[in-house]
């Protein structure tokens, strides 16, 4: 039996990657991919099918449109494995989807292989500190994890078109708003300075801009202060639930060290804290530590840059 694997997300930018991990699923257990778009025209999928999906309405933005479409044509083509972008998005249509098939569905997985009729993959657990192995039967539903798979290269796909009729959807988008975004790059950051709960107001955020100025750094947080306070965007967030960085240096102000934090950071080439609480967590994460007050701590750090610079 020759095994069909389909390749999805809602996230162009990502479709490629969910093109890749399909192709080499299939080439891996003998059998062939098919990337599902919403749009004929756009060049961003790759591979080697593409089936597109047409509906009365658009069902580009809704996840509960695109799941139903999905659902749709899956239960005409019967794919093997159906391989979601784990996007926000995706995430959702992921699991609308195997509840609408009776599907079992696993989720934030790469490593992808097929075996004994199940699909096994493998997905950090307990904040990154451990790799889990996971298996469902086949078929399944996975969303993979996004920046798993290197983008598979555009090719001449051939184009398929399903009509999957009126889809109804519950839901209705009313506005749409441009969500207000920082210009904070930490992905690509080489020295980040991230503030914690610590500072005790907002208006001393200024003490961590001072510093990451003075060495030419990036301004992150934790989770409380941009989810809860609102004292920074989303993305000046680090951790688990937010952008996870690599810099060469990682400097920690205020900050407790919470296992949803320490596994946004753990790639940083150095990581250095400073906190009153001599036993804060995040210390067993860090090559260098300060006990101490950031308010007294970072603007005498502050003074010696100048100091040595001039």
């Amino acid at each position: 039996m020759t095994l069909k694997i389909w390749a999805f997300s809602d996230a162009p930018e990502v479709s490629n990657e969910l093109a890749a991990a399909a192709a080499g699923l299939a080439v891996h257990a003998g059998g062939s991919s098919v990337v599902v778009g919403l749009d004929a025209d756009d060049p961003r999928l790759a591979g080697d099918e593409k089936l597109v999906l047409k509906a009365k309405a658009p069902l580009t933005g809704s996840p509960e449109a695109t799941a139903e479409a999905m659902a749709r044509a899956a239960r005409e083509d019967a794919p093997d494995a159906i391989l979601i972008g784990s996007t926000r998005n995706g995430k959702e249509i992921a699991a609308r989807l195997a509840v609408k098939l009776g599907r079992p569905c696993v989720s934030d997985v790469f490593g992808l292989t097929i075996g004994e009729g199940n699909l096994h993959g493998k997905r950090n657990a307990f904040a990154a500190k451990i790799l889990a192995e996971v298996a469902a039967p086949l078929p399944c539903v996975a969303t993979v994890k996004v920046g798993a798979y290197p983008s598979l290269p555009k090719s001449a796909a051939r184009t398929v078109e399903k009509d999957v009729g009126d889809v109804p959807c519950r839901s209705k988008v009313l506005e749409r708003r441009e969500k207000v975004r920082g210009a904070v790059d930490l992905k690509n950051a080489k020295l980040i300075v991230a503030a914690g709960r610590g500072v005790k107001k907002k208006e001393d955020l200024s003490l961590i801009g001072d510093l990451a100025t003075e060495i030419g750094g990036a301004v992150g947080c934790s989770r409380p202060l941009s989810s809860d306070m609102g004292w920074l965007p989303e993305e000046h967030h680090i951790g688990l639930t937010g952008v996870s960085v690599h810099p060469d240096l990682y400097l920690a102000v205020g900050i407790s060290g919470q296992l949803q934090h320490v596994a946004g950071i753990k790639d940083s080439k150095l990581i250095a804290s400073i906190n009153s609480d001599k036993s804060a967590p995040i210390f067993e994460a860090s090559d260098y530590g300060v006990v101490g007050d950031l308010y007294s701590v970072l603007p005498a750090m502050v003074k010696e840059i100048r100091g040595r610079r001039h």
